[in-house]
């Protein structure tokens, strides 16, 4: 019982995290270790004080932590591949008003306004859907051919070393290091939010610290703790390819096609509208991660397929004896 409240609070938590993430920044990060770490210190401290208090409890076992972190991480897993930041707020009837009723191909009879019911049965679907299809990758990539699976591999691992004594000490010291940054971060958000700018105005989410020029072109500061997390979180070769994709984008792009309203398309569009310079935007974009998507499967193939035809040679090629009689 203690598991499964523990895991409603946690998986409550991390869905919002989960949600912040994804409707600002768009990068979602493993929190895995987080969802372990966070269960050991709640059910710890649980179990600590309640004995302190004369009442009897169970010990706190791998077991239990390890059902903590799965429901976890199975909920906001779900809060992430859900579509809740992305299509399922897409088919609504507001949605629908937005983009224009007499906009071509915005239909209203494919309006759908998600209900608490709909959406259970449909997130019900998908999470079958994906178990259905992990029990045969499971069964060929990790019984079969005896692949490590990382993250699980990395859980358990921190999930063991949770529960001996110096495992212990050093949960404490992270959860110590959580908490102190956590109240420094909600600190700053309370900070930042009274002196926020209105709207697109200038503040400390848009701070032009490159300038007023470069701030109408996006090119500005915003002291959103949110972001500086994900830059920390994500290596060296994300952080620079983002910031390189921005500076090409943004800084000389943008502006270049946006001088060719009128020419290139129609300059009366609204700053959403797909026919205009948003359509550029989404679309080159699309087309460089579909292209270099395009780029790994096709590589992927070439090596299975190359290994396959090796190992089918060095079958045919093995040496037969006979034994004699």
């Amino acid at each position: 019982m203690r598991g499964l409240v523990v895991s409603a609070v946690l998986g409550t938590l991390f869905c919002i995290i989960t949600h912040k993430l994804y409707l600002t920044v768009g990068l979602i990060a493993s929190l895995n270790a987080a969802a372990g770490l966070l269960g050991f210190f709640l059910v710890k401290s649980w179990t600590e004080l309640l004995s302190k208090l004369g009442f009897s409890q169970r010990p706190f076992t791998r077991q239990e932590n390890t059902v903590i972190q799965t429901c976890v991480v199975a909920c906001y897993g779900i809060a992430f591949s859900g579509g809740f930041g992305s299509y399922l707020i897409a088919m609504d009837d507001m949605t629908y008003k937005v983009i224009g009723v007499d906009c071509p191909g915005n239909r209203a009879e494919d309006v759908k306004n998600p209900d608490l019911w709909w959406i259970i049965g449909f997130l019900f679907v998908v999470s079958f859907l994906g178990l259905f299809s992990v029990i045969p990758l499971r069964k060929i990539m990790i019984m079969d051919y005896k692949l490590t699976y990382p993250s699980g591999t990395a859980t358990a691992m921190l999930i063991n070393s949770f529960h001996t004594n110096t495992g212990a000490e050093f949960a404490g010291k992270q959860v110590n290091c959580l908490g102190k940054y956590l109240s420094i971060s909600l600190c700053w958000s309370c900070f930042n939010w009274f002196f926020s700018g209105i709207g697109d105005s200038c503040g400390f989410d848009h701070f032009p610290s490159l300038g007023l020029t470069l701030y109408k072109n996006t090119f500005y500061f915003d002291f959103s703790p949110t972001y500086v997390g994900c830059g920390l979180i994500c290596p060296h070769i994300v952080n620079c390819s983002l910031l390189l994709g921005a500076i090409i984008s943004w800084g000389f792009l943008w502006p270049y096609i946006s001088q060719r309203a009128g020419d290139w398309y129609p300059a009366d569009l609204g700053s959403t509208d797909f026919k205009g310079l948003y359509g550029y935007k989404v679309f080159i974009a699309m087309s460089l991660i579909l292209g270099d998507g395009l780029y790994n499967l096709m590589k992927i193939m070439a090596i299975t397929v190359g290994e396959m035809c090796n190992n089918s040679t060095k079958q045919n090629n093995l040496p037969l004896f006979k034994e004699t009689t």
